[in-house]
């Protein structure tokens, strides 16, 4: 059909019309059907936490590994729980990286407690996860302990990434 026999419907913004045009061999008029966009108020607001998430999200990394850490944690406690075993010995890395970069590089008062501070972070964040795989994220206090470790480093990461 050419653009010369097509209909022009002009339509508000935010409405999608959709033109039907008449068919050969019929002497029927042609019609025409508006459908008025109105989302909902539920997709409002997930795009709204969508575009906000996406916005900020180098500054929610930690935020992120917390909550990619906690589905892993219960995968690996259903499938594997002996993972643990294999997992504890790695919680023990930060603290071994601290004691080497201490002995290679010597830094003093605030070098060393952003170090120290950096390598009980990790080691407490290895241990939960090692713990979590062994007995699952939901066992004692390993939730509170994810939520404190979650908001600690959090909190450094903001810091951090305001004072650079």
């Amino acid at each position: 059909m050419s653009s010369r026999t097509r209909t022009r419907v002009k339509s508000a913004a935010g409405i999608h019309t959709l033109h039907i045009p008449r068919q050969r061999g019929r002497r029927a008029e042609p019609f025409v059907v508006v459908i008025p966009e109105h989302p909902t108020l539920t997709r409002e607001a997930v795009g709204f936490v969508g575009r906000m998430l996406w916005r900020f999200r180098g500054a929610l990394g930690p935020t992120f590994l917390a909550l990619l850490a906690w589905p892993l944690a219960a995968i690996l406690h259903a499938l594997a729980w002996w993972s643990a075993l294999a997992l504890a010995p790695v919680a023990v890395a930060p603290l071994l990286w601290f004691g080497f970069v201490q002995l290679r590089r010597p830094a003093r008062s605030a070098a060393v407690a952003w170090r120290a501070g950096l390598g009980l972070l990790a080691t407490v964040a290895a241990a939960w996860l090692a713990f979590a795989a062994g007995f699952g994220p939901l066992a004692g206090p390993l939730p509170l302990i994810w939520m404190l470790a979650w908001s600690i480093a959090q909190t450094v990461w903001l810091i951090v990434r305001r004072a650079h």
